[in-house]
């Protein structure tokens, strides 16, 4: 209803009651050890860490910190384990493969409360994306796990032995899907380390192997900071390093492994361009603007940061986006009518922020829709930047927060190149009724996703990886599987 009923030519929205998720759901422990050889137990040295609330500081939890000596003992009992679990035929593995996706079937609600707790993002993405792609990754690689020899890496592929997998904080749990699924499917054993912000979902998950009857040692979990993870990276026994987030981070795990004989896959940042062109279907293109950047806070390594607009429809997409920015709810991330939820951590925030005054500094113009940020918590309105030039450090730098950088162009030849003038090459998305169009363009963007007249869908089936910095390899789809598999 608005007010146009009653002869005004103003509208006004829907009020939305507060509709919140039962914290009940989930029963967090007030501490949490490292898990290993199938067993939850304290770190070596009784070192132990909060993890908090992003959307109140409210601490969740206290976690044992992992150090060389428990990486050590991890690595052990997944050696230990596969010998037998490589062993087991491909349709046994899947058993437990599927038994681990049912599981998490049902225990969704409860995970997808854990995971909103712990990272800040909204319950309703946790619930209706997270948790079904996470489930969906599970069950497609079970369906794998006895067709090894159809995946392209020759007739009797074998799997290389010990996974060393780390995580990020903004997908904490469908990442360790990503990661874990095709690593077990292949028949090797894992150690991975969850984001120092958002270690619960993974342990769940710990609980969630046993609860499946997981033979021990085949996942273990090591909870930890940076330093957890650089000892598990360059750790002598094992055969396979995946790593998820920054391009620092990556560029140093790159040089740990140089020399040895580990595999490496990185999936690293982007600041992924998102094109407009006049003859888009604009309503369904503002759409895929807010939800490219603006899910997940933009928090998200391939979020369409960089929004490129034909110059004739560029007044137009910016009015109906302005108008669609002032519907998005801001707040509590268990309210189930929230959009936009809190930012990870105190440091994210104040990356976010420094880089937004930056943009300012150097002459783009800031808009903001009127918004009232919680007085608790970490939270950063959502952020248009309009008059961006090409040098300025939005258009440049992975921002990972819900900050939008707009720039104009006039032909295809000069959207491609303002596209590909990043050092990363993660996403892209192209918005055209033209079919060629897409095709031509798809395969001039230097970008290993490229979304057509949508954006951040994802499937299991799909290979996802970038190009430059934003790293190499692929996860998901048969490609996922070649990087824990070697030719006999």
């Amino acid at each position: 209803m608005n007010d146009q009923q009653s002869g005004s030519t103003t509208s006004t929205l829907f009020g939305y009651a507060p509709a919140p998720e039962s914290r009940s759901v989930v029963d967090i422990a007030p501490s949490y050890g490292l898990f290993i050889d199938g067993e939850f137990r304290e770190a070596a040295g009784g070192k132990v860490f909060t993890t908090r609330s992003p959307a109140d500081e409210e601490v969740l939890s206290e976690v044992a910190y992992g150090q060389a000596d428990d990486v050590d003992a991890a690595v052990r009992a997944a050696r230990a384990a596969f010998e037998t679990w490589s062993a087991l035929p491909g349709a046994e593995r899947a058993k437990y493969l599927f038994r681990i996706a049912r599981i998490i079937q049902e225990r969704s609600r409860e995970l997808a409360v854990l995971e909103t707790l712990d990272n800040g993002k909204p319950i309703r993405e946790t619930r209706d994306a997270d948790l079904p792609l996470v489930a969906a990754h599970f069950f497609y690689y079970a369906g794998w796990a006895d067709k090894l020899s159809y995946a392209g890496c020759g007739p009797d592929p074998r799997p290389l032995g010990v996974a060393a997998q780390v995580v990020p904080w903004n997908f904490p749990l469908l990442m360790l899907a990503w990661k874990i699924a095709p690593a077990l499917a292949a028949g090797n054993t894992v150690v991975l380390k969850p984001a120092e912000t958002t270690p619960l979902s993974a342990l769940f998950f710990a609980d969630i192997c046993r609860q499946a009857g997981l033979p021990k040692g085949v996942v273990n979990i090591l909870t930890g900071d940076g330093a957890t993870g650089a000892a598990l990276v360059g750790h002598p026994d094992v055969h396979k390093v995946a790593f998820t987030g920054s391009t620092a981070v990556g560029k140093e795990i790159a040089r740990t492994v140089a020399g040895t004989d580990k595999r490496l896959t990185l999936e690293l940042g982007g600041k992924g361009a998102n094109i407009v062109f006049e003859d888009a279907p604009l309503d369904q293109a503002v759409e895929g603007i807010v939800g490219g950047i603006f899910f997940n806070q933009g928090q998200v390594c391939c979020a369409g940061s960089r929004l490129l607009v034909q110059e004739s429809v560029h007044d137009e997409v910016l009015d109906a986006l302005k108008r669609r920015l002032r519907t998005l709810r801001v707040g509590d991330p268990l309210d189930k009518n929230t959009d936009v939820g809190a930012i990870n951590s105190a440091e994210q925030l104040a990356r976010i922020t420094e880089l937004a005054e930056a943009g300012e500094a150097e002459g783009a113009e800031r808009w903001s829709p009127p918004c009232e940020l919680p007085e608790r918590g970490h939270w950063f309105a959502p952020t248009v930047f309009t008059g961006v030039g090409q040098a300025h450090r939005i258009a440049q730098e992975e921002i990972f927060g819900p900050v939008l950088s707009v720039l104009t162009f006039r032909t295809p030849e000069e959207a491609v190149a303002k596209a590909n003038n990043t050092p990363y090459g993660l996403s892209a998305g192209i918005w055209t009724e033209k079919g060629s169009r897409i095709l031509k363009l798809a395969n001039q963007l230097r970008a290993g996703v490229v979304w057509a007249n949508t954006f951040n869908k994802f499937d299991p089936t799909s290979p996802f990886g970038g190009y430059k910095e934003s790293g190499y390899g692929r996860e998901g789809g048969r490609h996922g599987l070649e990087a824990y598999l070697e030719h006999a």
